[in-house]
């Protein structure tokens, strides 16, 4: 599922909501969200695991750019959005990370 985006009218902000699906961390204990819009803090955005097992968290973004993320697994697994806007290399790793246009 695309990562859901709800704009302001008033300001240049938008709700962003993202998405990991049950599938890609079926044991899962704990997820966060980690990118640019966090400064790649590991341990400030948990997600809330939905009652369909799927794993949620809404940021308000400023508009007009481009985020780089991903989704860290049980402190220990990185996984990217199957449904971003985009994917870019990452500086680190030899891996790539998701992007959203916003």
């Amino acid at each position: 599922m695309k990562p859901h985006k709800q704009y302001h009218k008033s300001k240049p902000v938008c709700n962003v909501t993202f998405h990991l699906p049950w599938q890609a961390a079926k044991d899962a204990k704990t997820v966060h969200i980690v990118g640019e819009f966090n400064n790649w803090d590991e341990n400030s955005l948990p997600m809330n695991r939905n009652k369909n097992g799927d794993w949620s968290v809404t940021l308000e973004l400023e508009t007009g750019r481009e985020y780089q993320y991903r989704f860290l697994i049980d402190e220990s697994s990185w996984e990217n959005d199957w449904d971003a806007d985009g994917y870019v290399p990452s500086p680190i790793g030899g891996c790539y990370n998701s992007v959203v246009v916003i």
